[in-house]
């Protein structure tokens, strides 16, 4: 069964796979490239230099260390991403040095141990990729049988599933009901907005995580207009969610001071944040979403004469100073 055709964005879909060593991304992959969807896919993948996969595209990127937000936060990123990107681009459009190849979105498989921001921000910072392709969904595969030990040990895993939009808990045949439902609690209380599916061996309706719209927030609403409507729930892991909620309008320029500040002090501990914003004298609702230091807000639809204007939105990231993000966005309403 084909995937639904998103006629409203003509922009190639792109889908990032994540998730902790041995969670079962490369059996995700597998699966996408030979299920019946009646697409073709171009996969990027760091493991393997370029080879031909059941006649699919598959390029390797070199890692390289880049520290960034002066020095606060030290990433693992594919250093030719963009370049590779562009390299598709142009062999789907017949031009560069590649012959000209067809496809309809793109996976990328990230390792192991890689924080998935500054994939997701490559489709932030860089014009021509941004104008060419779309951010589809963060997908993060866990392994339910060492979730907790990895959650536990290491900060990649925490921000892996601070990141997802779909969260994979794989080999749930290898514990009981009882370990399965403590661990969706502390993955939803660790990220409320992901959708969170049961697999084993990584096998899934493509139709779940492949043409979600997920990342555009925009059109995510539409599809699901109580979306962001989640509780706030108390948490041990560092890195944990806040929901903020008000109906009063915002005022525009108290709300850009609280935002440079936030940023600017806050932002490399801030992974994902995504909402709706009531700004006063505004007519229409502000989309606003970002990741660390990155954000867009862009003007949505007007609010419906039956629909009573407010602002929702969630903040993701590591320890975070919740009655300081409350206090700050208090002062930031209209009055």
């Amino acid at each position: 069964m084909p995937i639904a055709e998103q006629t409203a964005d003509p922009r190639i879909p792109v889908t990032v796979l994540t998730g902790f060593l041995g969670a079962g991304k490369t059996t995700l992959l597998n699966h996408l490239l030979t299920a019946n969807h009646g697409q073709k896919i171009a996969v990027i993948v760091n493991e393997f230099g370029e080879i031909g996969i059941d006649n699919q595209l598959v390029v390797g990127a070199d890692e390289e260390i880049f520290e960034m937000n002066n020095g606060c936060i030290c990433c693992t990123v594919r250093g030719d991403l963009i370049r590779i990107l562009s390299e598709l681009m142009a062999a789907k459009q017949g031009g560069g040095s590649r012959k000209k190849v067809n496809f309809d979105r793109v996976l990328i498989e990230t390792t192991g141990l890689a924080d998935p921001a500054p994939v997701a921000q490559t489709f932030f910072v860089d014009e021509h990729i941004a104008d060419f392709y779309k951010l589809d969904a963060i997908v993060t595969v866990v392994d339910a049988r060492h979730a907790d030990q990895h959650l536990d040990e290491g900060h990649e895993a925490q921000e892996q599933v601070a990141f997802a939009d779909v969260l994979l808990v794989n080999k749930v045949d290898l514990v009981s009901e009882e370990q399965l439902a403590q661990l969706e609690q502390r993955l939803q209380t660790m990220n409320p907005l992901a959708k969170l599916y049961r697999t084993q061996q990584s096998d899934i309706d493509v139709h779940k995580i492949l043409g979600i719209n997920a990342f555009d927030l925009e059109q995510k609403l539409e599809l699901e207009p109580g979306f962001l409507e989640e509780e706030h729930h108390d948490h041990d892991d560092e890195v944990a969610s806040l929901f903020f909620r008000e109906n009063r309008p915002l005022d525009l320029n108290k709300l850009e001071r609280f935002l440079q500040v936030w940023l600017s002090e806050h932002g490399a501990d801030t992974f994902r944040y995504k909402g709706i914003l009531h700004i006063q004298g505004v007519k229409q609702r502000i989309i606003f979403q970002g990741i660390h230091m990155l954000f867009a807000s862009t003007p949505d639809k007007e609010w419906k004469p039956n629909e009573t204007p407010r602002s929702e939105f969630v903040v993701i990231g590591r320890n975070l100073d919740e009655a300081w993000f409350r206090q700050q966005f208090a002062a930031c309403i209209a009055g």
